[in-house]
């Protein structure tokens, strides 16, 4: 199933909307009493940064200011394993991209993987990994639902783009980077989650209109289509960059990191409780849940520290 949605993201004539919808909530107060500490602010943003942050500002402090630690998600190692599959599937001639091959490619991303401490971390049962296998095999299989990998010529695979958009550094891993028939560029990201609601394909789209401008702003030449591909349904969202969605990666873009700025500045990263909070790693840290944050890097220390059998230090040390 493919879906084409409306050109642009947020028109310019909105732009004001997206600071203010950002800024009020984690903009701190004036209080008049000295932060604790400065936190460095990230050097750059990311799709998977500025989507953390706007869900929870403290959750983003976490994992892109402290770069605490998380456990392993069965989920979040499946997309993993489905990627470099997919990966090592486009990196063969294009006659050679049958579903035997990527079945093939899927074994050895599975074989290569298995010890990585992402996947070793989730401690499956031989029956557990079993499943977890066949549930990567479906996503491999519905690819093929979604396009003709022979027809597909990729320039570039897990490509690695940074640029400056104003003040504000960008950057990505585009999954693969093809070039249509005509000559023009295709931005495609595969997803493994659920595929979203149609109220909120825009916002879905957010992070390769991002990628798009990274492209642009490399190799001097603006995609002619972005597109994600939800392998779990699976369905194609397709859209198409524009002057609009330029401009719109480039407000949010610079709102966001000036409300990072200022959070890092001011030691001020709020919670945002929502129903994604069942899912977070750091929810005992989380004072909307009677944690405490500046604990969790001594915390989470420790528990590796007896993870891997070296001595434990007293809280307040760690």
């Amino acid at each position: 199933m493919v879906v084409d949605v409306e050109q642009g993201v947020v028109p310019t004539a909105r732009a004001p909307e997206i600071t203010s919808a950002i800024t009020p909530a984690i903009t701190p107060e004036i209080t008049g009493s000295t932060p604790r500490r400065e936190w460095p602010s990230p050097y750059a943003l990311s799709p998977s940064s500025m989507g953390a942050f706007t869900t929870c500002p403290l959750a983003f402090r976490f994992s892109y200011v402290q770069r605490l630690p998380e456990p392993p998600s069965a989920a979040a190692s499946r997309g993993t394993l489905v990627h470099r599959a997919l990966e090592r599937l486009h990196d063969r001639p294009a006659t050679e991209r049958s579903i035997e091959a990527a079945l093939i490619d899927l074994a050895v991303a599975a074989a290569e993987l298995e010890s990585h401490p992402e996947f070793a971390g989730l401690e499956l049962t031989d029956d557990e990994w079993g499943a977890f296998i066949d549930e990567a095999e479906q996503h491999v299989r519905r690819y093929f639902e979604l396009e003709d990998p022979t027809l597909v010529r990729s320039i570039g695979l897990e490509l690695k783009l940074e640029a400056d958009l104003g003040s504000v550094r960008l950057r990505g891993i585009i999954d693969r980077l093809d070039l249509a028939d005509d000559g023009g560029l295709i931005v495609t990201d595969y997803k493994t989650g659920s595929a979203p609601s149609e109220r909120w394909e825009q916002k879905s789209l957010a992070g390769v209109h991002l990628y798009a401008v990274l492209c642009e702003q490399n190799f001097g030449v603006r995609p002619a289509r972005v597109q994600l591909l939800y392998l779990s349904k699976p369905e194609a969202i397709v859209s198409i960059p524009t002057d609009s969605t330029v401009r719109g990666v480039e407000v949010k873009s610079a709102a966001v990191m000036k409300a990072v700025r200022t959070a890092c500045d001011r030691n001020d990263f709020r919670p945002r409780p929502s129903n994604l909070c069942d899912w977070c790693s750091f929810k005992e840290f989380c004072p909307s849940f009677g944690g405490d944050p500046d604990i969790a890097h001594a915390v989470l220390a420790d528990r590796a520290s007896a993870a891997a059998g070296r001595p434990t230090l007293p809280l307040g040390l760690a």
